[in-house]
């Protein structure tokens, strides 16, 4: 056995350099033993080998390789290339092919849809790809999208030519093990991250260089109200002990404001953020408890200010993984106590939760919402919270718990997955509840301007005053 695996070992050693389409299997491997350098070129001329109809996966979230995509656009437009597939997750900072003017040119198709490119979405001129999260990376590897070219964002590399991936594991490694050439951005101000972030230099085949700090996403301040749903959940639903995943935005933000005297908290999320960070350092979050990844916060994805990147920075206190396991239910539900705080659009009276559109223009996408509600839900210990939150009302004062939902407006998460439902009024328990008794629940919880009206739709859809099926 042994001499077979030297003879392997010394067929690899002394390898030609390996075809592209080998990468896939190499790159599994913590070492590269080829030592292959990357070919160091301007970003004009990295982005000359994308051509028409080529298939362009882009990294996303705060790792948008910013300035390979500006150069990728204006060489779109003054070569004139013709249906440039352009595969990303949601993007920060700007995204320049989306414009009316390249229309032509360049086409986005979004796993996740960012700001920057909803109104092309909506017009049109650009696509996006409903799907759960957990499931993203199963595009590249079972080659329902391979792609001609990766546009990646990456650390500079260490003394033995490894690099990081840095705040984005996402669908990236996947996409990466698939692409036929490699095209890095490297970047001093990407943070080294843990885990399936690492990747050696000579996998790549062009590389930029080009310092830059990080988009910048600073949260907004959670507002009163915000305040006080935030301090529900964490008073009524969260435990010590608990391990948590919660999204980027005022709500979640307010839940880790009102977290400060929980004890020994965990974190399994899709996505790491800034306030996170003040109730590590407070010494609330310990991740002591976790079944899997003990004493590790766990995260795919991070969006933030410098404050956030410089606390990711080679600390092995957090795992940066993929997609297909940081999402997958079966590996969140093995969590102790595992709570999952998620917010909505909108929500009906029997519990159909609306969060990727507006009526039937795209706003958002599926995200990993239901990928966390259903981990939560069946968490093995019995323990688990699946809650969504949301201000009883609009900014411009209608319900966000309505009779029907809109016209054309989207199910992320269906009547059967809704458990908790959380406002500044309250929280409704749907589980286990017959409609009448959910219609109940959330009318109670809902703006007192609005349930009468409610009460009313409540009487003509369920054919009687649910307040009788306590």
């Amino acid at each position: 056995m042994f001499r077979n695996l030297r003879t392997v070992l010394g067929r690899i050693c002394h390898a030609k350099p390996f075809h592209l389409c080998e990468r896939r299997y190499l790159l599994r491997e913590p070492f590269h033993p080829l030592k292959r350098c990357p070919k160091w070129v301007c970003v004009e001329d990295a982005v000359k080998i994308i051509n028409s109809e080529h298939l362009v996966f882009v990294q996303g979230g705060a790792a948008t390789p910013v300035e390979l995509v500006r150069a990728m656009t204006e060489h779109g437009l003054c070569n004139n290339l013709r249906s440039v597939r352009l595969f990303h997750m949601c993007l920060e900072d700007d995204a320049p092919f989306a414009n009316p003017e390249f229309e032509k040119h360049f086409r986005s198709i979004s796993l996740y849809v960012g700001a920057n490119v909803r109104e092309a979405v909506n017009d049109g001129r650009a696509d996006y790809i409903p799907i759960f999260l957990h499931e993203a990376p199963r595009l590249f590897y079972e080659k329902q999208l391979v792609p001609d070219i990766a546009l990646i964002h990456v650390s500079t590399p260490d003394a033995r030519g490894f690099c990081s991936l840095g705040v984005s594991a996402d669908c990236t490694r996947a996409a990466v093990c698939t692409a036929k050439i490699i095209v890095a951005q490297v970047n001093e101000h990407m943070p080294r991250t843990h885990g399936d972030t690492v990747i050696h230099s000579s996998h790549f085949d062009l590389a930029v260089k080009y310092d830059c700090p990080l988009p910048s996403v600073a949260s907004t301040q959670p507002n009163e109200l915000e305040y006080e749903i935030g301090k529900l959940i964490a008073q009524r639903l969260i435990d010590d002990g608990a391990t948590l995943q919660l999204g980027i935005g005022k709500i979640p933000d307010a839940v880790l404001h009102a977290l400060s005297y929980h004890k020994d908290l965990g974190v399994h999320s899709e996505v790491l953020g800034d306030a996170m960070v003040d109730l590590v350092e407070e010494g609330v979050i310990t991740n002591r408890n976790k079944k899997k990844h003990r004493g590790r916060m766990v995260g795919s994805m991070a969006v933030g200010t410098k404050k956030l990147y410089d606390f990711l920075h080679a600390n092995p206190f957090v795992e940066m993984l993929a997609l297909n396991y940081v999402n997958d239910p079966r590996v969140i539900s093995e969590q102790p106590k595992m709570t999952a705080v998620n917010s909505c659009i909108e929500i009906d009276i029997t519990g159909q939760v609306c969060s990727d559109s507006l009526g039937c223009k795209i706003y958002s996408g599926f995200g990993g919402q239901l990928d966390f509600a259903q981990g939560a839900a069946k968490g093995e210990d019995g323990h688990g919270k699946a809650i969504i939150a949301f201000p009883s009302v609009t900014s411009s004062g209608e319900s966000k718990i309505q009779p029907v939902l809109k016209n054309g407006a989207g199910v992320v998460v269906t009547r059967a997955h809704a458990h908790y439902i959380v406002t500044e009024h309250g929280v409704a328990q749907l589980f286990g509840k017959t409609l009448r008794q959910r219609a109940n629940a959330l009318i109670q919880i809902a703006h007192p301007d609005h349930r009468e009206c409610l009460e009313k739709a409540a009487f003509d859809r369920l054919k009687t005053n649910p307040t009788k099926y306590l």
